[in-house]
């Protein structure tokens, strides 16, 4: 196992298929339609230009196993020390606990940019997701209640907050 940072040239179609995979088969992410290798563009893209990590970790052999990302919570300037993050686990490599050494990488990221919360929007139903936070340190924040609707049914919405003690000095602007 080795942790990488990942590229579009590199990742961006294993990235695809995890989230695809996830788009199609679970609530973990709120769409409907796939993700085509063009949105990875923009998506890279929109990383890169905040400084934003995408922390990937591969097999000996080089393949993508998982990743995990955080991007903007909301676009106003006082949630400049917000964000909103993600950790994806392909489905072969599901309960290994490569979720939780994920996050623990991409915490460690959000401390080093002088961050102050990490948001994660998590289904309701999704206990293991649920547990991995709790795990780290979240706790929960509020459920907006009935906010999605997927596989012929209402999805609720919870999220999930860790508080670091970055910035020591916040400012505003």
């Amino acid at each position: 196992m080795k942790f990488v940072t990942c590229t579009l040239a590199a990742h961006g179609a294993a990235i695809l298929d995890i989230l695809n995979e996830q788009i199609r088969t679970s609530t973990s992410v709120y769409e409907y339609a796939e993700r085509t290798p063009e949105s990875m563009v923009a998506w890279f893209k929109a990383k890169e230009a905040k400084h934003y990590p995408v922390i990937g970790v591969e097999e000996e052999s080089g393949a993508l196993m998982g990743f995990a990302t955080y991007g903007v919570f909301r676009e106003r300037p006082a949630y400049k020390y917000t964000v909103e993050h993600s950790v994806y686990v392909h489905r072969d490599h599901r309960g290994k606990g490569l979720g939780l050494v994920l996050m623990e990488r991409l915490i460690e990221a959000a401390r080093a940019q002088d961050l102050h919360v990490m948001v994660g929007g998590i289904d309701a139903t999704n206990a293991a997701s649920i547990a991995l936070h709790e795990k780290l340190g979240f706790v929960h924040a509020g459920t907006i209640r009935e906010s999605g609707y997927k596989f012929g049914g209402w999805l609720d919405l919870a999220f999930y907050q860790l508080t670091l003690q970055t910035p020591r000095k916040p400012v505003e602007g």
